[in-house]
Formats: structure tokens, sequence, C-alpha cells
């Protein structure tokens, strides 16, 4: 396990798929999910170069087919550390022969943590070292513990957009792959969805058109979290469906699961990214917690 640590916060991180495992304030809360496998025994993996699902675990890329798992291989990955200091860490996923058999590009994944006061910014970059166009996406999948004080319960708790908006939920088959079928999704005031466990019986609640800043908190607490994401252009809430699950996924997505029934040609996907030969694509986001 790495550790990175200021004034206000504490971040542990396991190379293995790069992931988060803890977020604490240095008072002692505790702001990720712990792994339980009772609900989840993930807690915030790194998704590359594939969100969600693919129709039979499969893609189309140079005519071939290829097999990936749900949200790309870079959650089972070992990644080596590049850089690291007491506030900040950096860790490097490289093409090799296992990555070859899912995915034919070369290529530099990197997943950086900076902690900056009650800020920890996280940057995704991708380097691509290939002699031909590389085609991918990428995501963050963090569980945050809901409660996060004592002496509230889960339906406390809110999720609130920083601005009034009029999202779309984009809608999914019953298998979970694209419907086609949006629709727009209400919110109390424009801003804020309150939370109850039976909105994720039917899985990820997935929204567009949002804005790109959401906090979850109560007005029991002055303990919250919250996620900018300003290059990702959707965001996923969820928990384990039919459970009363004591945390809460906040998903933001560079891009959407596959159509039903459809193998996907990457290099179709106008959702994904492009990157030309020798090209690099950044992409930052940031965790800001506030302590009650």
């Amino acid at each position: 396990m790495l550790t990175i640590q200021n004034e206000c916060l504490t971040l542990s991180v396991d190379p293995l798929g790069a992931q988060m495992m803890e977020l604490n304030s240095r008072q002692g809360t505790r702001y990720l999910w712990d792994g339980n496998p009772d609900y989840w025994s993930g807690r915030a993996p790194v998704l590359f170069p594939f969100v969600a699902r693919m129709t039979e675990g499969k893609c189309r890329l140079e005519g071939q087919i290829y097999q990936m798992g749900i949200h790309g291989f870079a959650k089972l990955s070992a990644f080596s550390v590049e850089e690291q200091t007491e506030s900040s860490l950096s860790l490097l996923l490289e093409d090799s022969e296992q990555t070859q058999k899912q995915y034919p590009y070369r290529f530099q994944f990197r997943v950086r943590y900076a902690l900056e006061g009650w800020c920890l910014k996280i940057r995704y970059q991708v380097n691509n070292r290939d002699q031909r166009q590389m085609h991918f996406s990428l995501g963050g999948h963090p569980g945050f513990r809901v409660p996060l004080a004592e002496g509230t319960d889960f339906e406390d708790y809110f999720l609130r957009f920083s601005r009034p908006c009029e999202p779309d939920q984009v809608g999914f088959t019953d298998a979970l792959y694209l419907s086609g079928r949006d629709c727009l999704f209400p919110l109390e005031g424009g801003t804020t969805l309150r939370l109850r466990h039976d909105l994720f019986d039917h899985d990820a609640i997935v929204l567009k058109h949002m804005d790109r800043c959401v906090n979850l908190g109560s007005d029991k607490t002055g303990c919250a979290v919250t996620v900018e994401f300003p290059q990702m252009p959707y965001v996923g809430f969820w928990h384990m469906p039919g459970k009363d699950a004591p945390y809460v996924c906040v998903e933001p997505w560079l891009s959407l699961p596959a159509r039903q029934g459809v193998i996907e040609d990457l290099a179709c996907r106008s959702d994904f990214v492009h990157l030309e030969p020798g090209g690099v694509y950044c992409n930052d986001w940031s965790i800001t917690v506030t302590e009650g």
C-alpha cells in the first residue's frame, strides 16, 4: 500500500489497479467505502480503456475482435510507481503481452493523485506510443461511505449539483446496455437527488447534460464530499442493487456502455478519444471533502 498525506488528508492507494483504498481526514473521518464484500468489494476502481459493459465482453479494433471485462483491464493491472512525494503520487501502466491480448495498442496510462488542502486532485494521462490512432475511454468509480457521520442515516443524504440543470437519464436495457431511450431526470429544485436505497434497484442512474460538480452531503452534518469532473460528460450514481448498502458511488465517465447486441467498433464511437500517434491526452477531476 502507498500513502501520501498533507496537513488535512491522508490517501492510501493500491498499486494493483491504482485504486484509492482510503481517504481520511487527519481528524479521523473516513470518506471512502471500505470494500466490505457483503455489499461490494471495490472501493474506487480506475476505468480504462472502456467504461461499463461490452456486448458479449467483446469489441472490434483494427478489424479484429478482442475480449475485455467490464470497465476495462486497468482495474486488474499492476501499476509501477513513477514518482512519489509526501503529498503526491504518480502511477504508470504500460502495454504488455497481457494487455495486447485485449487491446492492440502500445500506450502509457498514468494516474496521478495530489493532495492540496482539503482537495484530492486526480489526473488521468494517456500517451499513444503506437504508429496508429488509438481509441479509448476512461472514468472514475469512487465509492463514498453513507452515512459519513454518527447519528445520521443513508436517507438523510443527498446528491446536489452545484448549479440548476435539467439532466437526461441514459436509457438502459434489462441487461444494462444502451437502449437509446433517454428521458428527462427531474431534480428537486433543479439540483438535488435525495438518497434512497431503492433508487438503485435497477442498477446505476447515469445522467448526461448535467452540471459537472456534485456534492454528497446532509442537512444533519457538515461532513460532505464534492466531486468535480469538468471533462467528463456523464456521471453515474450507484450502489449494489437490491441491498441496503451503506455507500454510494459517484462515477464520472467519458463514454457510455455498448449498445444492446452490438459488438462496438471503438474507432466509430463518437464518445471515445481517438488519439493520434505520439499524442497525449489528459483528464483532470477532483474530490474535495468538508469536515463536520
